[in-house]
């Protein structure tokens, strides 16, 4: 019998509900945590709450510890007298996926009026300016309205941070310089309100943070000397993975490499800081591509594609030695794993993912399946990088559907598991929710689609593409049946 087991939820912030556009710290993220609490849901799993950039991805950022300015709740600002009724009419969206363009366009606007009746004179936001904690990006960003999107075609004295040109160009324009400090300060408020809220609910927050961060962004402008660049800032090799079941070429993600020589100089003060801020933002956080750290699969600039790289040795457990807990970190250990990954991991203590979609290719050591999955593991339906399970099903031809759904037949009977496979892919839905919370993984996570049976529209994310991505939105809150027989299953399978 498991000694401790719970149930989580995958859903990111943009995919709430809404009146403006995309999910928000607004009532309905409220309400969505009432709605886990009732349904004996102990975790809410977010991906990464970041400022997006290139492609719309959570996983590509201006800064590694910004965050994203459209999460920021329009109607609190109503309520703290920076938006008129008028503002929120204008800022309304019909309902429906998030439409990016439409925010980058608007939203902006629709937060300059806010800051323009914020009282920045006030102490709580002088001391947040003061802190620091915003710097780097209300830098950076200041910089991007001045010359220009990219950094690297910046002018010199500001494209290599000299000290008197930065002082000047935060005195010359000031007021732009606390626009970007106002959204952080907001967002972070925001954020803590509806963490600790969630909290007092007994819930959880499980976050998201990469591996590696964007190669246009304050933490490769204000830190160059902690990656592989050239002279003029370029980067000479940048991230990606081999070819693997994702993509035959692989994924050529582009992220400048970090030089980890120079990190271990510096004690790894950067990436200490870096998890130590994410695990105060988050109750437990997950580290993406978490292989990475032990070995990296580097290519050099410019490449087409990701078949030309080299693997190199990462810090490995160097990295978390200043790390305060260590116990509250997942380990997404997806892809091109081998012995060392895997020692790592158990090393730190770190519990991995198993995904049940990965499970039926009709191999009976694959770690996937339920019969092999050890309580030190954190158990998926799917993620947000791969098919809804919905979506999986009806992509099968007639007879792979038939090999696919004996397979699964017999992982269900062999885990007790009693649910009818027929063709409607909304059961195998349920019944791959049934497996992952009859698992013996102390957490399994669900993500909302597969909570609803909802197909490949639903998907949040297809790797190796650029568009179309990170748009999945729920009309309203899920209820009724499907919410009933999660409860149902959460507490049969003794996970409240």
């Amino acid at each position: 019998m498991k000694t401790y087991s719970e149930a989580g939820v995958l859903c990111h912030i943009s995919s709430l509900p809404g009146k403006y556009g995309i999910g928000s710290f607004g009532k309905e993220a409220y309400r969505f945590a009432r709605l886990l609490k009732r349904s004996g849901v102990r975790n809410w799993q977010v991906l990464p709450l970041m400022q997006t950039g290139y492609g719309d991805s959570p996983y590509s950022s201006v800064s590694c510890t910004s965050g994203n300015p459209y999460f920021i709740d329009l109607e609190q600002l109503a309520k703290e007298g920076l938006l008129s009724k008028a503002d929120l009419q204008a800022a309304r969206h019909e309902p429906g996926a998030v439409a990016y363009g439409s925010l980058y366009n608007e939203r902006y606007v629709t937060l300059r009026k806010a800051f323009s009746r914020f009282n920045f004179d006030g102490a709580e936001f002088r001391a947040f300016v003061k802190s620091g904690v915003a710097e780097d990006y209300a830098m950076f960003m200041t910089a991007k309205r001045v010359y220009g999107e990219n950094f690297l075609y910046w002018e010199e004295a500001i494209k290599y941070r000299d000290p008197a040109a930065l002082e000047k160009l935060r005195t010359d324009f000031h007021e732009e310089y606390l626009f970007w400090n106002f959204l952080q300060y907001e967002f972070r408020r925001q954020w803590k309100a509806l963490k600790d809220y969630c909290n007092a609910l007994g819930i959880r927050i499980i976050g998201d943070i990469p591996l590696y961060v964007a190669a246009d962004s304050a933490d490769v402008w204000a830190h160059p000397e902690l990656f592989k660049l050239d002279r003029e800032l370029r980067p000479v090799k940048v991230a990606g993975v081999p070819p693997d079941y994702f993509s035959e070429t692989g994924q050529l993600w582009g992220n400048p490499i970090y030089d980890w020589k120079a990190h271990e100089k510096e004690d790894f003060t950067w990436w200490t800081n870096r998890l130590n801020d994410a695990l105060a933002t988050y109750d437990i956080v997950r580290i993406d591509h978490f292989r990475g750290i032990d070995r990296y699969y580097e290519i050099p600039a410019f490449s087409e594609n990701a078949v030309r790289g080299e693997w190199k040795d990462g810090p490995k457990e160097k990295l978390f030695a200043r790390v305060e807990g260590k116990g509250r970190i997942i380990a997404e250990d997806l892809g091109i794993m081998d012995e060392g990954v895997a020692a790592l991991r158990e090393k730190l203590g770190f519990p991995g993912m198993k995904v049940l979609l990965f499970a039926f290719d009709g191999n009976e050591d694959n770690e996937f399946l339920p019969k092999n999955i050890g309580e030190a593991s954190v158990c998926y339906t799917g993620t947000h990088d791969n098919d809804t399970v919905a979506g999986y099903i009806k992509s099968l031809s007639t007879e792979e559907f038939l090999l696919f759904r004996s397979r699964v037949a017999k992982a269900l009977q062999e885990e007790g598991v009693y649910v009818r496979l027929r063709e409607d892919p909304r059961e195998f839905a349920q019944a791959f929710c049934s497996m992952a919370l009859a698992s013996r993984a102390k957490l399994a996570v669900l993500p909302v689609q597969d909570i609803l049976g909802l197909d490949n529209e639903a998907r949040m994310n297809y790797p190796g593409t650029n568009e179309g991505n990170w748009r999945f939105r729920m009309e309203k809150l899920p209820g009724g049946r499907p919410m009933r027989k999660l409860k149902k299953e959460i507490k049969k399978y003794r996970r409240i």
